[in-house]
């Protein structure tokens, strides 16, 4: 996806401006509530009119305020998820996911409904009404009913806030699925890093109604580990495990991570606190930590009294949290090999 905006628009108060070009399929806008997400996606959507500038979707121009070209929103094939579902809830499930499709011109018909609701896990869904229907289901069938209508782009706008923590993580794969297996572009639009982390590869940043910068989503991450006394997660994609005594085993590069949790599907993804790394100068002669990872420093950044370490065990990396004492104590200094020491239980599973 080719994406080039540059608008402004006054709402009020608030002055918004935006002037920028992206490639990429998971986009995400990142920033404080009130910074301008939504209005930046509202112009996209066709939902409000900029005061001047333009927008252009790889080769449609769907604003352009010199030529007087303002596509409606039916005409811009850019469909919106918003935080609330929007069902319609007099219609079942399956009456809501054909409604879009059924006003989509054949020609543009390029997504096999069966498909999705196989994908989105649908199909004992199908005759219920909307309003029997969970929070994470209502958003899995808004997600269906917007593809459904073959759009060029997909907005989804704080899509997972209101869901408790479990419900978030099991929607995850759900849309992660989907935008993969149908290769629709996405922007995405959250305060929340690691759903940023987990959905999207670059992040622009939106702050006081500007869009300020471009940068890939990890280093979002790690600029925000920085800026604030937040820790660092490291998140890690483990394939499926076996059994290793009452623990299980994941091959994770060239090494092999020993966890307390059992990983159901083919990918896992596990979260790791940078703080719960230890360090040794050595191998350690008895611990009870499960995890001993040879590795190389490879980056040093310190913030206040707070180490952050680049740590390259293969051909992985890992981010370890460490105070100044301990730097000197144990010499660190890039190129240092290192012991990675991490307890079995430290891992926590988000999918």
């Amino acid at each position: 996806m080719q994406l080039d905006i540059h608008v402004e628009k006054r709402q009020g108060e608030f002055d918004f401006q935006a002037n920028f070009h992206l490639d990429g399929n998971r986009i995400g806008l990142f920033g404080p509530s009130g910074s301008g997400k939504s209005t930046l996606m509202h112009l996209l959507a066709g939902l409000r009119k900029p005061d001047s500038g333009s927008i252009c979707l790889n080769d449609t121009v769907l604003f352009d305020s010199a030529s007087k070209v303002n596509l409606p929103p039916d005409k811009r094939r850019v469909g919106v998820v918003f935080q609330h579902s929007h069902l319609f809830p007099h219609m079942s499930v399956r009456k809501n996911l054909f409604y879009g499709l059924k006003r989509t011109p054949e020609r543009e018909r390029q997504i096999d409904a069966d498909a999705i609701i196989e994908v989105l896990n649908l199909e004992p869904l199908l005759d219920r009404g909307v309003n029997l229907l969970s929070g994470g289901e209502r958003q899995r069938v808004a997600l269906g009913r917007t593809v459904l209508t073959c759009p060029r782009l997909i907005l989804m706008d704080e899509p997972l806030t209101g869901l408790d923590e479990d419900l978030k993580f099991q929607i995850i794969p759900y849309l992660t699925r989907v935008f993969s297996q149908f290769n629709i572009p996405l922007v995405f639009i959250s305060h929340s890093l690691v759903e940023m982390r987990l959905m999207t590869e670059q992040v622009l940043l939106v702050e006081e109604g500007c869009v300020e910068k471009s940068m890939t989503s990890e280093a979002l991450a790690q600029k925000i580990w920085g800026a604030s006394r937040q820790g660092y997660a490291n998140l890690i994609t483990l394939g499926r495990p076996r059994a290793h005594g009452d623990l299980w085993a994941y091959t994770w590069g060239e090494q092999e991570l020993i966890l307390t949790e059992c990983g159901e599907n083919e990918e896992n993804v596990f979260e790791l606190d940078a703080r719960e790394i230890l360090l040794f100068k050595r191998h350690p002669e008895a611990t009870s930590a499960r995890n001993l990872l040879p590795c190389t420093v490879r980056k040093m950044f310190t913030v206040g009294n707070r180490v952050r370490l680049e740590l390259g065990s293969g051909s992985e990396t890992l981010i370890a949290q460490i105070v100044p004492e301990s730097v000197r104590e144990l010499e660190i200094e890039e190129g240092r090999e290192v012991v990675a020491v991490i307890k079995a239980s430290a891992f926590s599973r988000l999918l």
